[in-house]
């Protein structure tokens, strides 16, 4: 009998991903708006092997390049490799769907622990696997008890990510950004001379589009979320108190109006109107991460910067950028042992193989935590590696303990609102902290 989809306990998180020596979504990119599908079956020289990969994959920025390694994979095995790409923000929708089909997924991923309570019933135990031997680290490794339920395949980096040339014209260095007061300074400065600079604004329009609404929803409220983790000395709460939530209110503040655009219109500005703003040079400044990169990277190599992202925390001048996993690779066990022995393989080969791991690095830019690994070409992980060797200390991403999706949407929804003059910032408190307790009382039952 099919196993049937619920919402299951919320787990403990197991603690944030380690950055020593490994520097890395995260995030669904905002550059894709449907799903899209391919497989690799032809042109296959080796004999067709009894198994079947099929991959559904969460990133849309790296579809093409994942498309282009499957068909690598069958032209050398013969093993046939469909990969799908769920749409930008709809992947836990996808694969609900999709894991109700005769041909479900063999090869999905978690976001984390509470990611891993809505499907540990549908993971194969990775413990005995080729891959986890591969690991560099057992922290890269979600478990269920004694199971490994899920491997992180990327480790990824988030931060300000900005334009050295327009910065430097504007009469600034990163230097001169060290802290929210500083970041605000300059900021304001050059908002405040935009028509002279031939720019729209300092920050790229922050989207409140399902396409970009996660960069706040999720990733900027990692931040509050952190520094309270932290002076409370815990990793996990069912009830957040919001202590930092003056500190998010005013770095939204600031990416709301030292903008390209009036806060307003924030609802229907789309991960895509970032892009464009930024690789166009109308802003200095654009949240985001290593992932980014692809779309980016017309700006060239050498104009590409990062900075933490600052919210006026004590001792965030030590901070470093925000750095950690969300993706978990984990094999459908109610797959055939055919597909799993072929899915196993294939993931193997992905992080093994010179192929392999050269596609991962150069063609997505990725940070793998696996023994083979090739150095990425990616600048902003360059940047990253920067930040821990000179003794920074990186942003955990504790929005893996983030009790619901649910929890996610309500909160940007406030945050909408806001922005558009329509809500209050006691609405967004009150979806941050009293949703919090009610999403997390949901998913415990």
């Amino acid at each position: 009998m099919k196993k049937m989809i619920s919402r299951r306990n919320f787990l403990k998180a197991a603690g944030a991903v380690s950055a020593a020596g490994v520097l890395a979504a995260c995030g669904s990119s905002s550059s894709s708006t449907a799903a899209s599908t391919g497989s690799s079956t032809a042109g296959s020289t080796a004999p067709a092997a009894s198994g079947k990969v099929y991959y559904l994959n969460f990133k849309p920025e790296q579809d093409e390049a994942w498309q282009n390694l499957a068909a690598k994979y069958t032209e050398s095995t013969g093993v046939p490799v469909t990969v799908v790409t769920a749409a930008a923000n709809q992947y836990e929708t996808t694969l609900m769907s999709e894991m109700e089909k005769s041909e479900a997924p063999t090869l999905f991923q978690v976001n984390g622990p509470v990611g891993l309570a809505n499907w540990k019933d549908y993971c194969y135990d990775l413990s005995g696997s080729a891959l986890y031997s591969e690991l560099t680290s057992d922290s890269f490794a979600l478990k269920d008890g004694d199971a490994v339920a899920g491997i992180a395949y990327v480790i990824e980096t988030y931060g300000i990510i900005y334009n050295k040339e327009l910065l430097t014209a504007a009469g600034y260095t990163q230097d001169d950004i060290t802290s929210f007061d500083t970041l605000k300074a300059v900021a304001d400065d050059i908002q405040a001379r935009k028509d002279e600079l031939g720019i729209q604004g300092a920050f790229t329009s922050a989207g409140m589009d399902a396409s970009s609404d996660w960069r706040y929803k999720t990733h900027l409220a990692n931040l509050p979320i952190y520094y309270e983790y932290k002076a409370d000395g815990i990793s996990s709460t069912d009830a957040i108190k919001g202590t930092y939530l003056d500190n998010y209110k005013q770095i939204f503040d600031l990416y709301i109006t030292d903008s390209t655009c009036d806060p307003t219109v924030l609802a229907s500005k789309t991960g895509n109107d970032a892009v464009a703003e930024f690789v166009n040079k109308q802003a200095v400044f654009y949240q985001n991460g290593t992932w980014a990169y692809t779309d980016i990277k017309d700006l060239g190599d050498d104009n590409l910067g990062m900075i933490p992202i600052y919210i006026g925390a004590d001792g965030e001048e030590n901070q470093g950028l925000c750095t950690g996993s969300e993706n978990f690779w984990c094999v459908n066990n109610n797959s055939s042992e055919e597909d799993i022995q072929a899915t196993l393989d294939f993931i193997h080969w992905c992080v093994s193989s010179e192929e392999g791991t050269a596609a991962m690095a150069d063609d997505m830019g990725f940070v793998i935590p696996f023994k083979s690994a090739k150095a990425p070409t990616n600048p902003l992980n360059v940047i990253s590696d920067e930040y821990v060797a000179s003794g920074k200390t990186p942003v955990d991403w504790c929005f893996s303990t983030m009790p619901s999706e649910e929890w996610k949407n309500m909160l940007g929804s406030a945050l909408t609102a806001y922005a558009a003059g329509t809500g209050t910032w006691d609405d967004v408190v009150s979806a941050f902290v009293d949703n919090w307790a009610t999403e997390y009382q949901l998913a415990n039952g």
